[in-house]
């Protein structure tokens, strides 16, 4: 496909092309951010027993049930060492939070409604039915799916994978990111610079980007302007599955990204986007690989990158919510526009959405203060301050 097309098109396009990535099981404590590639079952109960969830005495729930009950203390049940005996009539067993509940008892008395003396406790409380035990298999029971393929693990799977015993976790390899910068004015940060050369600061953005969104990029260096020059950081791009050549991709003598991925097999799927900023992404393929080209102007390959690499790296379509500008929002173009916005939560606790007073493609300072972007339609009339706008969030929104 060639020509212009929608934002949606393009995602649509791009959701046919996630890259293929093997399955590989890493140990818990390397799977953070990682997709889970299979159904992850519980090997053990949770809790494995019946537990008490206080400090006080383990029962028999038909001996407590009038006030002032006398009982024989006949042993302790700490966490970690169970009770070996049974709670036989009219007695009790020390017990503390976590212990496991001994065979016979099927209540706790809490210390605070105990009254203790040598052997013997005195329960002040009357109780009709069983309270603070937490049963077997309460959170999960040995064998129960806890999560299914697909689901990005953070601090919570984490968690919850380590209580059911698993020591490692069966995740999809993360797709190797291939960043290819071009323009022979560029330079490495730190350097000195001459007349004409500007600081090749997007790749380091972008890899930051990659990594949060569970991919591997690889640096691939800066390609001059030459054909030779591109095809020869192409080649380098050992078992890469996606290149991100930024820059060279609009119109320009100089601008040869495309010609030379196409020279090395790659084959269009589609070559500008009607979005601003950042017509002139395009995306191509070849059998072992594709490429997602991004703009040379810092705004530009950044947004496009949360537009468009996001979802082809973890394969998740976006999901817009809603918020209230912050001010009035003029009507917009032809082209659908995504504003850079500060994002909080207004009086009302709704989210509100003040996009950057200056959009120029070039500047970086406005992601400082940026935790969204506000979708504009293509020639979708003016917003009043207050009035709802459609919003993707892309960093933490602090408040809520």
């Amino acid at each position: 496909m060639s020509g212009l097309i929608s934002v949606d098109d393009a995602l649509t396009l791009l959701a046919q092309h996630k890259p293929d990535t093997s399955v590989e099981t890493v140990p818990i404590a390397e799977a953070q951010g990682r997709q889970l590639a299979e159904p992850v079952s519980a090997r053990v109960s949770r809790p494995p027993a019946n537990v008490s969830a206080m400090d006080g005495y383990a029962v028999r729930l038909v001996d407590v049930g009038q006030p002032g009950a006398r009982l024989r203390v006949a042993g302790e049940a700490p966490a970690g060492a169970p009770f070996a005996g049974r709670v036989s009539e009219g007695q009790a067993v020390r017990i503390f939070t976590g212990g496991e509940l001994p065979d016979g008892a099927d209540h706790i008395v809490i210390q605070e409604d105990a009254d203790r003396d040598g052997d013997e406790v005195t329960c002040r409380e009357a109780y009709d039915s069983a309270q603070f035990v937490r049963p077997a298999g309460m959170d999960f029971k040995r064998g129960a799916v806890l999560m299914a393929p697909g689901t990005v693990i953070e601090a919570a799977e984490l968690a919850l994978a380590a209580s059911a015993n698993l020591a490692a976790l069966p995740v999809y390899r993360r797709p190797r990111i291939g960043v290819l910068a071009n323009g022979n004015e560029l330079r490495a940060p730190g350097s000195e610079l001459g007349p004409g050369e500007i600081v090749n600061s997007n790749p380091i953005g972008l890899s930051a980007l990659i990594r949060d969104w569970g991919g591997e990029p690889v640096n691939l260096g800066i390609a001059k302007d030459t054909m030779e020059s591109i095809a020869s950081h192409i080649a380098d791009g050992d078992s890469i599955d996606i290149f991100l050549p930024v820059g060279g991709a609009s119109v320009g003598d100089h601008d040869l990204m495309r010609p030379a991925f196409a020279a090395a097999g790659f084959k269009p799927v589609f070559e500008k986007v009607a979005v601003r900023p950042g017509k002139p992404t395009w995306f191509s393929t070849r059998a072992d690989a594709s490429v997602l080209g991004l703009p040379g102007n810092p705004a530009s390959a950044l947004v496009c990158a949360q537009l468009f690499l996001k979802p082809l790296i973890n394969g998740r379509m976006h999901h817009f919510v809603r918020a209230a500008a912050a001010v009035d929002i003029p009507a917009n173009g032809p082209r659908e526009h995504f504003m850079r916005a500060s994002v909080d939560i207004n009086t009302d606790g709704r989210l509100q959405a003040n996009p950057a007073t200056n959009q120029d493609s070039s500047l970086i300072r406005p992601f400082l203060l940026s935790a969204g972007l506000v979708r504009r339609k293509p020639n979708s009339p003016a917003v009043k301050a207050g009035e709802l706008v459609d919003l993707l969030v892309i960093r933490p929104v602090y408040g809520v």
